[in-house]
């Protein structure tokens, strides 16, 4: 039995039991009209009244009577019937708090799951981090030309997930977090080379988010991001950090199976602000 059907059965019996003292305060009226009528007839009679004034109101008292009998019958049958309702009600009430505990422990369990999956995730790729910040001090970066990399991050993005994600996403780890990102509404100025920029951008940063959506993956300049992204990956040099935006799996092992492998964030489960905190943990 659901919740819902615990619930319902419980509002069921509430109704049933309203009904019956509905009724039983109706035989309460009737018992005590009865026996003030009783009491009138029998306070009616004297010691002047005839005998078949007497007989008259003697058949009276009799038939109001047996109506008060009849009343305190059926009381008898209605208070029995809400004993047995109320018991019933009882039982439900219990079935009721069973399932709800039930319930709530089954969404115990799948927060916790989706807690715990997430923490996995994390670890594994702070692990990813510092591996790759090792390949980093051993061998030099074919793309690295400072000494220092400038931005914490590069936002590889499709200009139609501005509004619906990248803009507030990028706002957050600016204003929020306080990292340094590369991302071409604040970076590419009037009169740039976007090509200039984008590579500039690329070897400048210490890691990649790509936002990953059907949008991004018809695009020429985020294949071209994507590439580069790939290009430092491969050398050790970068670590691309995927969010699936608006996306299916099916759909991103069809554009990149090397993608496709990766642990993501998703923006069907989390929100920009979360996405970002997972983020400045990593940094």
């Amino acid at each position: 039995m659901s919740v819902e059907q615990a619930q319902r059965l419980v509002n069921q019996i509430d109704k049933e039991i309203a009904d019956l003292e509905k009724k039983m305060a109706e035989l309460v009226k009737k018992e005590a009209d009865k026996m003030k009528k009783i009491g009138n007839v029998q306070r009616s009679i004297t010691k002047n009244t005839s005998q078949s004034t007497l007989n008259s109101k003697m058949r009276q008292v009799e038939n109001y009577q047996k109506e008060l009998s009849r009343i305190l019958s059926d009381k008898a049958t209605i208070n029995q019937k809400m004993a047995d309702k109320r018991k019933r009600r009882v039982d439900a009430a219990g079935k009721l708090q069973k399932e709800e505990l039930a319930q709530a422990n089954k969404v115990e369990k799948q927060q916790r799951n989706i807690y715990e999956a997430y923490e996995l995730q994390i670890k594994e790729l702070q692990e990813q981090i510092e591996m790759s910040r090792e390949v980093v001090k051993n061998e030099k970066n074919i793309y690295d030309s400072d000494s220092e990399e400038e931005y914490d991050v590069f936002v590889s993005h499709a200009t139609e997930d501005k509004e619906g994600f990248s803009d507030e996403f990028v706002r957050i780890l600016q204003e929020k977090y306080n990292l340094k990102v590369w991302y071409d509404a604040v970076s590419i100025k009037w009169g740039d080379s976007i090509r200039t920029e984008i590579d500039r951008g690329l070897k400048k940063s210490q890691f990649g988010v790509v936002i990953l959506s059907r949008s991004y993956i018809s695009k020429y300049w985020t294949n071209y991001e994507l590439e580069g992204l790939f290009q430092r990956e491969s050398n050790g040099g970068k670590l691309i950090l995927p969010i699936w935006h608006n996306i299916t799996k099916q759909e991103v092992q069809k554009f990149s199976s090397s993608l496709a492998g990766k642990m993501a964030m998703n923006t069907a489960i989390m929100t920009p602000d979360e996405i970002a905190e997972k983020l400045s943990e990593l940094l």
